[in-house]
């Protein structure tokens, strides 16, 4: 038996692929597929099984074109929420791999369809799960995305599954969850590079607090929930779908001709936020290499043209494939030779500016603050007397914002890189003179300047 887990950046998913004499299941691909063809063929291994444990929500699922690569068979479960399945087990049913038996855990509560898959050797030790979002480390996947409003309902309903069909596996049962920190589909992951059913008990909430404290505490969450959520759901209904773009797009285009494309485009600036701050391209949005997989899909949409300007050319197909990933292909070219051939060609600059956390202390008077962070975060201590709405949020919220466009504004968030894009929508939507704070509230608190609860 050999097992590799397959991240995919900037999401912190985590897909596996499984071997056993000859035979290969692929546990939760994302859309581009080839890094599971290659470990399959690493491990010596035919995919014969393609396993979802939950229809995703972050990313665009790989599940049916990989099995129609491979001729291999897609496994989920009977919910009306998961969609095209060639073997739909009920809890219990189990399906071999080589001398391996897998055995379907329905473990609702983070969706209602999420289902959990117990590994064993042998009739009655099982090696490891695969639990998707019901469990990770430290933690369970949120209980808002079927509806906000029975959210705790939801954290009572996983409590119970957890316990009844997690809990009773052996202590020494490996957990492989779909993701880790940093995941949109939860907070308060702990980062492990790996855990048991005997480490979780002992140290993550769902085993640690009782039933009606973790749904008051699970269901209580205030997380933000990206608007291509939705098209997901929808895509993934259908067992997602193939890359459509070709490997060698999207195209480089000089300044010039990047000028001209820009006018009827969305242009994502890529490079860290203190280099947008320096300069940039009027109009342009600021979103980090890295923040791209979240962020993108907050600022367009699937019917969105979009223009890159990356730090460097290598960087573009990364760009592209981070949105892909979350279904936009609408990525029309690229700037070649990234800023630097931009301000070489004498084309139009714009700047912003950034402050320090000393210098906003003294200066408190002067500036107004807006927090970009999410409520939890805000909640957990701010600057006194800052503005709060969460980045995403920030576009349809202008209008409300009690902040004079005329006025310094110094924007925060956790170290600057989700300031960075709120300072973009600002730029955006006319405000003269905003900041981004460098370090955001880590700093502020490593300095120990005043906060507010």
């Amino acid at each position: 038996m050999k097992l590799e887990r397959i991240e995919t950046p900037g999401i912190a998913h985590y897909a596996y692929v499984l071997a056993d004499r000859g035979e290969a299941a692929v546990i939760d691909p994302r859309r581009d597929v080839d890094d599971y063809l290659a470990a399959a063929r690493r491990l010596g291994a035919r995919i014969r099984w393609v396993v979802e444990t939950h229809r995703q929500e972050d990313f665009v699922m790989g599940a049916a074109h990989l099995a129609q690569l491979t001729g291999a068979r897609v496994v989920n479960g009977t919910g009306d929420t998961f969609g095209h399945g060639d073997l739909r087990l009920r809890d219990g049913d189990t399906f071999p791999l080589g001398g391996l038996t897998i055995r379907a855990l329905h473990t609702p509560g983070h969706t209602p369809e999420s289902a959990s898959y117990a590994v064993y050797t042998d009739a009655s030790q099982p090696w490891c799960v695969f639990t998707g979002d019901a469990l990770f480390f430290g933690t369970t996947g949120r209980t808002d995305l079927a509806d906000p409003a029975r959210a705790a309902e939801n954290a009572a309903r996983l409590y119970d599954a957890v316990h009844e069909k997690l809990g009773s596996l052996p202590d020494g049962t490996l957990v492989f969850p779909a993701h880790g920190a940093g995941s949109v589909c939860g907070s308060g992951m702990a980062e492990r590079p790996f855990s048991t059913i005997g480490d979780e008990k002992r140290y993550n909430e769902v085993f640690t607090l009782g039933r009606d404290a973790f749904a008051r505490r699970k269901g209580g969450e205030r997380l933000p929930r990206p608007p291509y959520f939705r098209r997901m759901e929808q895509v993934n209904l259908q067992g997602g779908m193939p890359p459509a773009r070709p490997p060698d797009a999207p195209p480089l285009l000089d300044a010039d001709r990047f000028a001209e494309a820009s006018a009827g485009s969305t242009v994502y600036d890529t490079r860290e936020p203190e280099a947008f701050a320096g300069g940039h391209l009027p109009g342009s949005l600021s979103i980090w290499l890295g923040g791209l997989p979240v962020f993108g899909g907050w600022m367009a949409d699937e019917h969105t043209p979009i223009l890159l300007l990356t730090d460097r050319d290598g960087d573009v197909d990364v760009a592209a494939q981070h949105l892909a990933r979350i279904g936009i292909d609408g990525v029309q070219g690229a700037l070649a030779g990234g800023f630097g051939a931009w301000r070489k060609s004498g084309q139009p600059i714009e700047a912003s500016g950034v402050i320090t956390p000393r210098l906003l202390a003294e200066q408190r008077a002067t500036f107004q603050v807006l927090d970009v962070r999410d409520d939890d975060e805000f909640g957990s201590g701010h600057i006194p007397g800052a503005e709060h709405v969460y980045v995403g949020y920030l576009r349809d919220r202008l209008n409300g914002l009690r902040i004079d466009p005329q006025r310094p504004v110094a924007v925060t968030c956790g170290v600057g890189h989700r300031a960075g894009i709120a300072v973009s929508v600002l730029l955006r939507a006319g405000f003269t003179d905003v900041r981004n704070l460098l370090g955001g509230m880590t700093a502020w608190k490593n300095l120990g300047l005043p906060l507010e609860r």
